[in-house]
C-alpha cells in the first residue's frame, strides 16, 4: 500500500487535467451555494420611489405586499449612497444595489448568503444589459414583460436555475422567435388566380 509521502510525490499537481477540475469543483461549489438559497420577494423601483417590478416568491396578501412595498422603498431611499447595502428588516435580511436610476432590492432568510445575493442581482441586471443593450429605467417601463420574462428564465421560485447567461439569452431569443412566428400571419397562396 502505498504511503501519503507516495502520493505527494506523484506527479498528481502537475497534470495538464488539474486546472479543468479546480474550475469544475468551484462552479459545482458556486451552484451549490446558489441552490440552497431562498429569495423571498425582489423589487426594482426608481429613485422617485415608483415601483417598475415586482416579483413575490412567498404568498402574501396584497394589502400586505403594498405595506411591504411602501415601507421598503421608503427604508431605502432613505439610506445614503455610502451605506452598506444590507440592512436587517423584520426577520429577513433586505439586499439591494443601485444601477443608474433604479434600485433592485431583494428580501432573503436570516441564514442567507448577502453577497450571492448581489451576485444574483448584478447577473439579472447583466442579462437585462445584454438582452436590451444597456438597459434602462425606461426599458423596463415599455418592455416589463421582457423583463419578468428574464426574471423566471432566471430565477425560479426564488431559487437561481440557471446560471449560465448564455443559455438564459438564448431561452430568452427562442422564445421571442416563436412569439414572433405567431404574429406573423402564415403566407397563402392564392389559388384563383
Amino acid at each position: 500500500m502505498c504511503s501519503f509521502e507516495c502520493f505527494l510525490s506523484a506527479d498528481v499537481f502537475n497534470h495538464p487535467l488539474l486546472p479543468l477540475v479546480n474550475h469544475c469543483v468551484s462552479q459545482l461549489l458556486m451552484f451549490s451555494l446558489i441552490s440552497s438559497f431562498q429569495m423571498q420577494f425582489m423589487l426594482l423601483f426608481s429613485r422617485q420611489g415608483k415601483l417598475r417590478l415586482q416579483k413575490w416568491y412567498v404568498p402574501l396578501s396584497d394589502k400586505e405586499k403594498k405595506k411591504i412595498t411602501r415601507e421598503l422603498v421608503q427604508t431605502v431611499l432613505a439610506r445614503k449612497p455610502k451605506m452598506c447595502s444590507f440592512l436587517e428588516w423584520r426577520d429577513l435580511k433586505i439586499v439591494y444595489k443601485r444601477y443608474a436610476s433604479l434600485y433592485f432590492c431583494c428580501a432573503i432568510e436570516d441564514q442567507d448568503n448577502e453577497l450571492i445575493t448581489l451576485e444574483i442581482i448584478h447577473r439579472y441586471v447583466e442579462l437585462l444589459d445584454k438582452y436590451f443593450g444597456s438597459v434602462c429605467e425606461l426599458d423596463i417601463i415599455f418592455n416589463f414583460e421582457k423583463a419578468y420574462f428574464i426574471l423566471d428564465e432566471f430565477l425560479l421560485g426564488g431559487e437561481a436555475q440557471e446560471t449560465s447567461k448564455k443559455n438564459v439569452l438564448k431561452a430568452i431569443e427562442q422564445a421571442d422567435l416563436l412569439q414572433e412566428e405567431w404574429r406573423t400571419p402564415p403566407l397563402t397562396e392564392n389559388y384563383y388566380t
